[in-house]
């Protein structure tokens, strides 16, 4: 989790010029250096989830990561994605939000799933 705190401050205070890299226009980039800014401050709880998703898989229980991912991403990440950026208009800046939104849910979620205890019963 460390690792990507790190990333995530990289990204938060070096993101104009990791963005310049890709492209020369202005415009581009002030739109563009937006993403890493907002969705590294999910970096952190995104970083808690994977570690214990990654116990499930370890544990023999694929089930229920996908499960996780399927409800926290396609359920959750992309209809907000799309109700921030046209219906709420927040346009792309509403897209990097519900990335960040979702990965405190996911890690919330994992922890929640991990602690009932379901993947003690998975038999290899």
């Amino acid at each position: 989790m460390e690792a990507l705190g790190l990333v995530a401050v990289g990204f938060v205070t070096m993101a104009r010029p990791l963005v310049s890299v890709f492209t020369p226009e202005a415009g581009v980039v002030v739109v563009a250096a937006r993403a890493p800014r907002v969705i590294s401050y999910g970096y952190i709880f995104y970083a808690w989830g994977m570690v214990t998703v990654q116990a499930f898989n370890g544990a023999g229980d694929t089930w229920t990561p996908t499960a996780i991912s399927l409800g926290t991403n396609w359920a959750l990440q992309m209809p907000l994605a799309w109700v921030l950026a046209f219906p709420l208009g927040f346009g792309p800046g509403g897209v990097f939000w519900a990335v960040a939104i979702a990965a405190p849910v996911f890690a919330v979620v994992a922890v929640t799933m991990f602690r009932r205890g379901g993947w003690k019963r998975q038999v290899v």
